[in-house]
């Protein structure tokens, strides 16, 4: 059996303290999170600590926790002989100071703690510097989902960029048509079948052969029409996608 512990007090490390606790393969020893209030909610789970100095024995250490924070932690982590994983998108292998072995455990979804998770259905991507400990952090993931990777750091890198566009700029789209819907008395909701069908369509097409609209018609009415009915800084979002949805569309 795989001893782990997680260190960190967020979504991510909430989430997997849960997932882990479930399954029979890997046994999770401990949770270390600095603001202990945070994490009482999952003492039923694991032994909690706030105090670096007292973790526990473990085959992996799994850090969830800020990017600019994983340098400082995982230098403080003094076990040599096992493995030390974070789990971010953009953060390199090389971020982990700790003195022995290193990895990378990256779930790619966005989590939010009142929001159950379904881990089968989360891309899991892993590093390792050794081929055995990439072994190991196959097993552990396997344990809990379903979609196993290997990612190098600099695919991740662009994997993560590529998640901010289809998932961060994408929800701030449904902001700006929230703001419209709101703005002109028009119930948010209309628009729900829509986004779903759209989610729906890029699983059996390609973005470029899901992509409808003025934009990809060159209808210059209709988007002259769109412009007038926004603000300037709606319009500059409107202009610069529109452009964008052109430009690709000479390219294809």
């Amino acid at each position: 059996m795989v001893k782990i512990v997680i260190v960190g007090g967020g979504n991510v490390a909430t989430h997997l303290v849960k997932a882990f606790s479930k399954t029979k393969e890997v046994s999770l020893v401990q949770l270390y999170a600095r603001n202990y209030e945070h994490v009482t909610h999952l003492k039923h789970y694991t032994p909690i600590t706030n105090n670096i100095e007292s973790l526990v024995k473990a085959d992996i250490y799994i850090i969830a926790v800020s990017d600019d924070a994983i340098a400082e932690v995982s230098s403080k982590i003094n076990q040599k002989n096992s493995l030390i994983v974070h789990t971010s998108g953009s953060a390199s292998l090389n971020s982990l100071k700790n003195n022995g072995r290193k990895g990378v455990f990256y779930l790619l979804q966005s989590f939010s703690k009142e929001k159950n998770v379904d881990f089968s259905t989360i891309p899991f991507c892993l590093e390792a510097e050794d081929k055995n400990d990439l072994i190991l952090l196959k097993k552990l993931a396997y344990s809990i989902g379903e979609k196993i990777y290997d990612i190098n750091s600099e695919q991740r890198k662009r994997l993560h960029v590529a998640a901010v566009f289809v998932n961060n700029f994408t929800n701030h789209m449904y902001k700006i048509g929230s703001d419209i819907c709101s703005k002109h008395k028009v119930p948010f909701e209309v628009l729900l079948p829509l986004i779903q069908e759209t989610a729906k369509k890029i699983t059996e097409l390609t973005p470029e052969e899901a992509q409808t609209g003025p934009a990809k018609r060159n209808d210059q009415k209709t988007i002259q029409n769109h412009l007038n009915l926004l603000d300037s800084e709606q319009q500059e979002i409107y202009k610069l996608i529109t452009k964008s949805i052109q430009n690709n569309g000479e390219k294809l």
